[in-house]
């Protein structure tokens, strides 16, 4: 068929009954194709060159010099004659290629291809098509080739689609050798020894457990576990395999909880703690179990309630509660077992919104919100009170003095404020406000998420309340017994600490000025423990040269306010005196901080505040009712755990850092040792008297200070 390509298209229509035909000069048709010709025969030289001014008037139809070639008969003779099937059926089995008619859509040339620039083109109409290649000398017609062969022609998005599928293509095996090396080598043998097979494919770990590795955990649920004794009263479970789950529900600050916790620990007992502080919603769950009047701890061996702290004991001295381990947790967790805690909201969470939000959500489309140049500064993402007062009045249909008064209660409850913080709200252009979440320092704010918490705040001694419960069960479950060390990398991974995420948004427009005085010293030393524990998750410890991330960087939004840990140190509990090695107060004369800070300051809160360092106070959290017992209690643990040590040789008192750091707060140096002698143990304290009283000189030495996590 040499190189022209065979195309079935549909039959051609039937002409007969219209006003006129078209018609075409056509060879004779054989009855059989004639064969094609032996490539070595000597072929016909190729026919002269027409000139282009006579190729064009050909193609119109001219008068042109036609070479000589038989007289043509018309088409629709020859499809009469022979009938219109054969006919077209000869002309396909001859190679020509077939257009529809006229009158019929016409092919289009595929993307990317283009006609070579040597052939020209050809009209639609598939009578011309004939002629042409009758002008050609009978010879069939070549085809045509793509631009890229023939002719200069480039198709740019091609060649761009082209060199994407094979960047595409590239990073995908260069991601594939990637993931092949990071793999460890000795994976096919932890196959083997576990029953799992794992398929590693881009980007996707899919892991495979197989039907023996599934029978054989079977076969060890009917065994049994083996548990061994350590000792006349504890259980040593570390070497064995519990299928089923222990689990107990508690509070945070329970000692019977504790005291549970504890046996679980020190035994190797593998558990799960379901705090009712933390999650609330889990409260009807252990009434439903353990009846209402249940108190914690309460504590199942699978879906088997054992009972609390009493029953533990006596099951302990009796050797029954290892037997029940045997029974009851030695064989797999039915699904009617208390279920693991797992992500959620509290009860308390999503409240109403706020009855402000309506108004807010139009001004925040409405207001001409942009930086201006004011007082040598660029204040940033600003809006005029005559702004706000003419978008409340069109929006509200309200008088001047009413959307100044609507205005004032959005600042109080700190959708907006004042770019320098000097007022609550006033009309006039040269008044400048913002919204708390384009307040430029939003990345610093680590309980702000995207946008402000728009639900109606609750008060702040509920959120404080609620704070502490959550940080307790924190140290509870993820810190030693002495509180000295914490790990990070799980209290960042709990559930625990995602609620207290959550809890804390909550304190972005809570109301300080309503938190009653007595509440104030707890809640910000709880804060301020709080903030270093996120402080470590977030940015890490504190540096040994630049503490400024840690202390100053890190900030919340509290009553729309930003607080770092040395603005709630300095600026709150200090009652607002300056930091070591600085020259300027926290908080000047007209902050609105100052209303919620401490009246004096006492010396105490030095041994209550955390900074996550091994050098530090370790973390605790207060109660409003207990706070100044607690402080002393504080105070005598730091002091007896090398916070102070007495050298009577070289008559020198070894005094920690902290003292050195705010002397102001303690007084000169005989004042210092003095007001030491009330939280030191007998023995120091007789040995810092004796020197007190025997009219010798005293040395002060500070220790050095241990920058290192408290991990």
């Amino acid at each position: 068929m040499g190189e022209e390509t065979l195309v079935a298209m549909p039959l051609a229509p039937h002409h007969h009954g219209h006003q006129h035909h078209h018609h075409a000069r056509l060879d004779a048709l054989p009855h059989h194709a004639a064969p094609a010709q032996p490539p070595q025969q000597q072929q016909a030289p190729p026919p002269e060159p027409i000139p282009a001014d006579k190729e064009e008037e050909r193609d119109r139809g001219g008068g042109g010099v036609d070479p000589p070639a038989p007289v043509p008969r018309p088409e629709a003779a020859l499809a009469a004659e022979v009938g219109e099937d054969v006919y077209y059926a000869r002309r396909m089995l001859q190679g020509a290629v077939l257009r529809p008619p006229p009158h019929l859509p016409q092919p289009e040339a595929p993307p990317g291809l283009a006609r070579a620039l040597s052939a020209p083109a050809r009209p639609h109409g598939h009578a011309e098509e004939e002629e042409a290649e009758e002008e050609a000398g009978g010879k069939q017609r070549p085809v045509d080739r793509s631009a890229s062969a023939n002719s200069a022609v480039v198709d740019v998005a091609s060649i761009g689609r082209f060199l994407r599928d094979r960047r595409d293509v590239l990073s995908s095996a260069i991601t594939r050798r990637i993931s092949s090396l990071k793999e460890p080598t000795a994976a096919p043998a932890a196959a083997d020894t576990y029953g799992v097979q794992e398929i590693h494919l881009p980007n996707v770990k899919v892991t495979v457990r197989l039907k023996d590795a599934i029978a054989a955990d079977a076969a060890e649920d009917d065994d049994g576990v083996a548990l061994g004794g350590v000792g006349g009263d504890a259980y040593s479970f570390s070497g064995g395999h519990i299928k089923g789950r222990v689990s107990f529900f508690s509070r945070s600050g329970c000692r019977d909880c504790a005291a549970v916790r504890a046996f679980f620990r020190q035994s190797g007992l593998p558990y799960v703690e379901i705090n009712l502080d933390v999650f609330p919603e889990r409260e009807a769950e252990l009434a439903s179990r353990a009846g209402g009047a249940a108190r914690v701890p309460q504590i199942f061996l699978n879906e088997k309630l054992l009972g609390g702290l009493v029953v533990l004991n006596s099951l302990r001295n009796s050797g029954e509660f290892e037997r029940r381990v045997r029974e009851l947790a030695g064989r797999r967790c039915p699904d009617s077992a208390p279920r693991v805690p797992v992500y959620g909201f509290d009860d308390e969470a999503g409240g109403k919104e706020d009855a402000m939000v309506g108004v807010v959500r139009v001004l925040r489309h409405r207001l001409p919100i942009q930086d201006r140049f004011v007082r040598v500064k660029l204040v940033k993402n600003c809006f005029s009170g005559a702004d706000m007062v003419d978008a409340i009045v069109n929006h509200l249909e309200c008088g001047r003095s009413k959307a100044v008064e609507i205005g004032k209660e959005l600042a109080r409850k700190h959708f907006i404020h004042h770019v320098f913080r000097e007022n609550d709200f006033d009309d006039g252009s040269q008044n400048l406000y913002r919204f708390l979440e384009h307040d430029p320092a939003v990345p610093k704010y680590y309980n702000f998420r995207g946008s402000t918490n728009d639900g109606e705040p609750r008060p702040a001694a509920a959120v404080g309340h609620r704070m502490t419960k959550i940080m307790l069960a924190i140290l509870e479950a993820y810190a030693s017994d002495d509180r000295r060390h914490l790990d990070y990398s799980r209290i960042a991974a709990s559930e625990e600490f995602r609620r207290y995420a959550n809890l804390v948004q909550e304190l972005q427009r809570a109301d300080m000025t309503a938190l009653p005085a007595e509440e104030r010293l707890p809640f910000f030393l709880n804060l301020h423990n709080a903030m270093a524990i996120h402080a470590v998750i977030r940015v890490g410890q504190p540096g040994a040269v630049d503490r400024r991330p840690f202390f100053s960087d890190f900030q919340y939004i509290v009553g729309g306010h930003p607080y770092s840990l040395a603005a709630i140190r300095n600026g709150i509990l200090r009652a607002n005196r300056r930091q070591p090695y600085t020259l300027a107060k926290p908080f000047g004369s007209n902050d609105r901080r100052l209303e919620v800070a401490q009246r004096r300051a006492n010396p105490l809160v030095h041994f209550a505040l955390c900074d996550a360092t091994r050098s530090s106070p370790i973390v605790r959290f207060y109660t409003t009712q207990g706070v100044e017992p607690e402080l002393r209690h504080a105070a005598r643990e730091f002091v007896l755990h090398g916070g102070v040590e007495i050298d009577l040789e070289s008559r020198t008192v070894h005094l920690t850092r902290i003292i050195k750091w705010y002397s102001a707060d303690f007084g000169q140096d005989r004042d210092i040792l003095r007001w030491l002698l009330n939280y030191l143990d007998p023995t120091k304290a007789g040995l810092l008297t004796h020197l007190l009283n025997d009219g010798g000189p005293i040395s002060i030495s500070y220790m050095n200070y241990d920058w290192s996590l408290n991990v």
